[in-house]
């Protein structure tokens, strides 16, 4: 039995133009699935840094007290706070966003969730990546990656357009919206 039809991901065999699946999420036929995401994502980040920096405080706070407890001996551990907490962040956001509600902590709490820009849930290489990226965007392009956000009509940031994520309203959300 031939398939003729373009799969649900990616492209159809012979990698014909006309093939490629189009954006899953359009603005102009959904605008409840975009109301109000780009604020809602501020709030959400915040609410995800609170999350990340509470274990690494506690973290610093231990290797004070064993620093103080060993004379000074093991405030040499504190090396290992910078790529521990890379490495926390990398993992929080790859396991957030890789789980069932595609959505971090906070994009949780702000009824938001990531998808790919094809429609399918998030996994946890897309979310570390994603998150690995966004730092990078921000370390280097801070007013651009929020800029990209205002000028399209999905308001994709710099990095989810890097990614091919899109972050919208869950689908509850968007549903009370159009009420």
């Amino acid at each position: 039995m031939a398939n003729t039809d373009p799969r649900r991901l990616g492209v159809s065999d012979g990698f014909k133009p006309h093939a490629y699946k189009p954006h899953a999420y359009d603005p102009v036929l959904n605008p409840e699935l975009f109301d109000g995401v780009l604020a809602r994502r501020v709030m959400a980040f915040v609410i995800d840094v609170v999350i990340i920096g509470i274990p690494v405080l506690i973290a610093a706070m231990l290797i004070l007290v064993f620093g103080l407890l060993t004379l000074g001996l093991g405030l040499m551990l504190f090396w290992l706070l910078t790529p521990g907490t890379v490495l926390w962040a990398i993992c929080y956001y790859g396991m957030t966003l890789g789980s069932s509600a595609s959505a971090t902590i906070g994009m949780r709490v702000m009824e938001l969730e990531m998808r790919t820009w094809y429609g399918a849930p998030s996994y946890f290489v897309l979310g570390a990546v994603h998150a690995i990226v966004f730092w990078i965007t921000c370390t280097f392009l801070s007013p651009l990656v929020l800029i990209v956000g205002l000028l399209n009509d999905r308001h994709r940031l710099l990095h989810d357009v890097l990614v091919g994520t899109v972050v919208i309203n869950k689908p509850s959300y968007a549903a009370r919206w159009n009420q």
